[in-house]
């Protein structure tokens, strides 16, 4: 891994630099929230057609696990975000001003 101050290929005279993404682009929560809230609607709707029909089906229990993950997902871009904003060495860069 070359040093912090040893510049990169693309800071280099014949390649442009890269732009940051938007603000709006680069933040994950919106994403996370709204496909977590789309397998809570799933998991409401197969869990009414087991609660009627008396069996869970794989549906139903695919539904849950998305739930619990979409969940777990959002704990990680706060934990994440936290660490950004303390400074630690191993935290994600960039993150810092999308909490909002």
């Amino acid at each position: 891994m070359a040093p912090d101050d040893e510049p990169t290929p693309s800071h280099t005279d014949h390649h442009r630099p890269v732009p940051h993404l938007p603000r709006k682009l680069a933040n994950p929560t919106p994403v996370v929230v709204v496909g977590t809230l789309l397998w809570f609607a799933g998991l409401v709707w197969f869990g009414a057609d087991g609660w009627t029909h008396g069996q869970w089906s794989i549906q139903f229990w695919t539904c849950v696990v998305g739930c619990v993950l979409g969940v777990v997902g959002y704990g990680v871009f706060r934990w994440q975000r936290s660490a950004a904003r303390r400074g630690s060495r191993g935290a994600w860069k960039g993150l810092v001003g999308l909490d909002g």
